[in-house]
């Protein structure tokens, strides 16, 4: 059998869906979004109407509410009684499509309604705000909180909500009737089809598991503001806008609540755009990351309790998470551990939609590329077994001095030229790709890394590719014998091996799953911030 015949195969579970093909705006049976649902004209470069519709402020208030109540827990879970009073929503029934598989990560989607319903949060919309259903609910922006399997990083990923995706078959919230699948805006699917339906989504799209979910509505975000004693912002000049009831000067300024509410809707400050007010939202959230993880909060007991009180009265979550001590003490811990430094703040890139320019689509394959990273960030780290485990290793070579040859054990065409694109996208020098033919005929049922036994430094070698791949094979010393074997070529630039160094057999097989991401797109990492990096940053 050739390695081959198939050379485009992709491997679905790196490779989410891209967004719909050209399909009806919105399909026949499924409620259209409100009159509101829809961002002015040219909102890339324009301003707002100022009518307060505030479209991205749970932005900040559901990924800072998250953060909050894992600080609150650490090293003081006498207070976790007061987690009582969170609202719980199971909708686990309600999700009706194929889910990915558990990682070992803990996946967050962190959503924040727009709904004018509820105390506080009428008086932030129009007149419609103050009737029946406060005119329906929308999620101002989806956020998911990915912290790795050793809770040391955390990446917090924000789709813009006019992003233009295919949305699965859901259920109506309301009505528990089936709709079908269409192309829209990815927001609509939390209008029609509330949280389980915005979850099935972002798997669908990804195939990412989506663990546990929070949500927070306005007087959600300001509750937890005034709770941590007020966020400081600096502006490079003032500002006086009547669309969001703001008027601050030029340089610092301690914002409350409120006015941190009016500052996270600005729209007409700076060139106006959406790019811009994005950042300035980063910017803040990484204050309140900073704030919440800080030593002045947590050996503050008036501070702290005050805020364990806010952040507990503020959120839904689902009962998994809600009712679980041991996994809110575990995001804890993490929290400890994820200082400002060790979280990192992504827009995913995007492109105005051909359809429209007034929506924005992923933009592939640098989409697929991020949500690749967050799938293959699966193994807690632990010293790779080898035959120099006992020793210290003679060499410790980069993945561009690490020669490999890519080989198929399983019996599906084309699996190591796509693994060897992979391989080679991280950096990897791949030199050949071929088979390796199992005992009957059959797939080998678990990957093998191999270098030949009189390779001195092989085991190093091995072990840098070792922890490249998921699962994470055990090097073994000794070369399996190859057939179909191949040159291998790609449009990728890979490095040069080191003279003399040990050629490295991945030979691939059924228990397979990826190639770990570790370098991304320039588009990715440009709009990526870290938290640390933002204390004295004017906007």
């Amino acid at each position: 059998m050739s390695d081959y015949r198939s050379a485009s195969t992709q491997d679905a579970r790196v490779t989410p869906s891209a967004p719909g093909s050209r399909m009806a705006r919105r399909a026949a049976g499924s409620p259209p979004p409100p009159p509101d649902d829809r961002p002015p004209r040219g909102h890339r470069g324009g301003g707002d109407n100022g009518q307060g519709k505030m479209r991205v402020l749970a932005w900040v208030s559901i990924a800072a509410t998250t953060v909050m109540v894992a600080g609150a827990l650490t090293g003081y879970t006498v207070y976790r009684d007061a987690f009582g009073n969170i609202t719980q929503k199971s909708v686990k029934e309600d999700i009706i499509n194929p889910r990915p598989r558990d990682t070992g990560a803990l996946n967050v989607l962190l959503v924040g309604s727009d709904t004018r319903a509820g105390k506080g949060n009428a008086r932030y919309g129009q007149q419609i705000a103050r009737t029946a259903d406060a005119g329906g609910k929308r999620t101002d922006t989806i956020i998911l909180m990915h912290i790795s399997p050793n809770r040391d990083k955390a990446r917090l990923i924000s789709f813009p909500r006019d992003s233009m995706v295919q949305i699965p078959r859901c259920k109506n919230e309301t009505t528990k009737a089936e709709m079908a699948p269409r192309r829209d805006m990815i927001n609509s699917a939390y209008n029609s089809g509330g949280i389980a339906c915005t979850i099935s989504t972002i798997e669908t799209l990804t195939q990412i598991r989506i663990n546990h979910f929070v949500e927070v509505d306005f007087s959600g975000f300001k509750n937890i503001v005034d709770a941590l004693g007020g966020i400081e912002i600096c502006l490079k000049s003032g500002v006086n806008d009547k669309a969001s009831h703001l008027v601050l000067p030029p340089g610092k300024s301690l914002l409350n609540g409120e006015k941190a509410l009016g500052y996270v809707r600005l729209r007409h400050y700076g060139d106006g755009s959406d790019i811009q007010r994005i950042k300035r939202q980063q910017i803040f959230l990484s204050k309140v990351i900073a704030k919440a993880t800080s030593s002045e909060l947590l050996t503050d007991l008036g501070k702290l309790t005050g805020f364990i009180k806010a952040a507990a009265g503020s959120v839904t979550m689902d009962p998994e998470l809600a009712n679980d001590t041991q996994q809110l003490i575990d995001i804890a811990t993490s929290a400890k551990e994820l200082t400002a430094g060790g979280v990192q703040l992504t827009t995913i890139p995007w492109l105005p939609d051909p359809q429209d320019p007034n929506r924005v689509v992923w933009k592939q394959p640098d989409a697929s590329a991020l949500w690749a990273s967050v799938i293959s960030d699966t193994e807690i780290a632990t010293p790779a077994p080898s035959a120099s485990a006992s020793t210290k290793p003679k060499v410790t070579p980069k993945p561009e001095q690490v020669k490999v040859q890519v080989l198929n054990g399983t019996t599906t065409p084309g699996k190591a030229r796509e693994v060897a694109d992979e391989l080679a996208k991280q950096g990897f020098n791949v030199v050949g790709v071929g088979n390796y033919q199992a005992a009957g005929g059959a797939s080998l049922p678990t990957s093998e890394i191999r270098y030949a036994k009189g390779a001195t430094t092989g085991a190093d070698y091995a072990a840098v590719l070792s922890g490249a791949v998921v699962p994470k094979p055990a090097p073994e010393a000794g070369k399996v014998t190859t057939t179909n074997l191949q040159p291998y070529t790609s449009t990728v630039t890979a490095g040069a091996g080191l003279k003399g160094a040990p050629l490295i057999q991945l030979v691939v097989g059924s228990d397979f799953k990826s190639v770990k991401v570790t370098k991304l797109p320039d588009s990715v990492n440009n709009s990526t911030i870290t938290a640390s990096d933002q204390k004295n940053v004017c906007t």
